[in-house]
Order: structure tokens, then sequence, then C-alpha cells
């Protein structure tokens, strides 16, 4: 079943990702991050920055609480600019127009797109030959960490390239401070040689799927689906009604998770504002 998305529906799944940015980016601040580091709420979306080129430092989730007042985004602006960061707005197809026009004509360019996806979770079943998947122990994260961020550092080159390079130490502490915010962690086997890894947080019924990541030379071997499967399936268990993950598009990920019944649900659009020279 085509699963609908309406405005009620996108501001659900804006807010939790607003919220799960900022739980990340407070944890950026336990570690010992840049101490300037923040996360503000921002007319229903937050404004973070966790720590030099972290992925984690971005505006998300506007457009569904409200339009911020010039004043309000210029103390933003300037709280990034104090960090030597631009500001990068992600702002849904699906929010207040006036947000658009508010951040372009404060000079913020568009740059990029990334598609936000879902299903309704059913019953999960199938297995991929030769692909086992199973949650990490703690003791393995590291291990998991270092695979994933190996694997993401060869991008896969169907669909719309990325806007963005992170250096690895970014990487890794980027996903350092997500696990601390409740992420759980999957691994991929392949004839049983670690192949790929995968994270998802679950919650209020949502299951959102938050990366996944294959070696190149096991790519194109069904390591994704089998990934995919088994999140989807402990999010069954678990009594979740919706999985969502966001992709880049045209990309094999987006090409993976419609083949398993995911609906394209919005678009954002990704705008930003360089730093002030």
């Amino acid at each position: 079943m085509t699963l609908f998305c309406d405005v009620e529906l996108a501001a659900r799944l804006e807010r939790l990702e607003a919220d799960l940015i900022a739980r990340g980016s407070d944890a950026a601040r336990r570690r010992g991050a840049d101490p300037r580091g923040f996360a503000r709420p921002l007319c229903g979306g937050v404004a973070s920055f966790a720590d030099a080129d972290s992925p984690l430092n971005k505006v998300a989730g506007l457009g569904f609480g409200g339009v911020p007042a010039a004043a309000d985004l210029a103390v933003m602006e300037r709280a990034f600019a104090v960090c030597g960061s631009p500001v990068q707005a992600e702002v849904s197809t699906l929010a207040d127009p006036a947000i658009g026009e508010l951040l372009t004509g404060r000079g913020y360019r568009l740059v990029s797109f990334e598609n936000v996806l879902g299903c309704r979770l059913a019953p999960v079943t199938g297995t991929v030959s030769g692909v086992e998947v199973r949650r990490t122990t703690a003791d393995e994260f590291d291990a998991w960490l270092e695979l994933v961020a190996d694997a993401f550092a060869v991008a896969d080159t169907q669909g719309v390239a990325s806007h963005e390079e992170f250096p690895r130490a970014a990487v890794l502490n980027a996903m350092r401070d997500m696990a601390a915010a409740g992420l759980r962690h999957y691994l991929a086997t392949r004839d049983g040689v670690p192949a790929g890894g995968a994270s998802m947080h679950v919650v209020d019924g949502v299951a959102q799927l938050t990366g996944a990541a294959t070696r190149p030379e096991h790519r194109r071997r069904g390591v994704q689906s089998a990934l995919l499967s088994a999140r989807l399936a402990d999010a069954a268990d678990e009594g979740c009604d919706l999985a969502v993950v966001t992709t880049q598009p045209g990309s094999r990920s987006q090409h993976n998770v419609q083949r398993q019944g995911f609906d394209l649900l919005y678009t954002r659009a990704v705008l930003v504002k360089a730093v002030p020279a």
C-alpha cells in the first residue's frame, strides 16, 4: 500500500529528525568537542553545531512551527559564524513556503537535495544467500565504526553525488555522538567476512534508518538489502508502524529501499549560507 505523506506526517518526521540531531550534538559536547557548540530550538526545529566539520552542523526541522523572526535568524547565524561554520538549512518541501523565501532573501544558496522515503511496517521475511546480519555488542563497536567509516569513504557512484565530504576523524566522532544519542548498530557478514554495517533509531513508533554502508568489494551482493530487512524486522517486532530513511536522489540506497516497499514522501532542499568574510 502506497504511503501518502501529508503536512502532519512530515511535521512528525521532521521533529524526530531535529530531536535526534540535537541529542547527537549534546553528546558531542559531553565528549569534550568544541566548547562553543550548541543545539538550540528554532521554531519547531533545531540549529546545531556539534564540532568542527561535523555532519551534525545544520539547521533541521524548520517550517512546521512558525517562521523565524529575522532577529532570531541573525542570532543563530552569528553563533555559526563564531564557530567558523557556514549555516546549512535542510528544508522539507512540505514546510511553510515562507521559509524558503526568507532564507534565500538572507543570502542562502540552494546547493543540493535529499530524499526522505518511508513505508508502513509489516512482517519481514526472506534472507540473502551468504549474508548474515546481527546486532553488534558493546565491545564490537570500535570495529563496526572502522568498517563503516572505511565503507563510507568510497562513495557509490550511482545517482546524484553528495555535495558534502567530511574528514575521516569528523565522521568517526559524529558516529560516536550518534551512538551516544541512542542508535543501535548492525553488522553484516558475507561468507563469514565483515562486509557492511548499519544503524537505526527507534522512537515513538518510528524506525529511523540512520545510515548503512558496504565495503566496495562486497557491493551488489545483497548486503544492503540484508541490512535493511534485519532492521525492518526488528522495528516491526517492537511495534513500530513506520520506517523512514534519507537518501541521495537516484542513489543505490534509494533503489534498494524502494524495492522493499518504501515510497518517496518528500524532498529536502539543502540551502547554505557561507561564513561571512
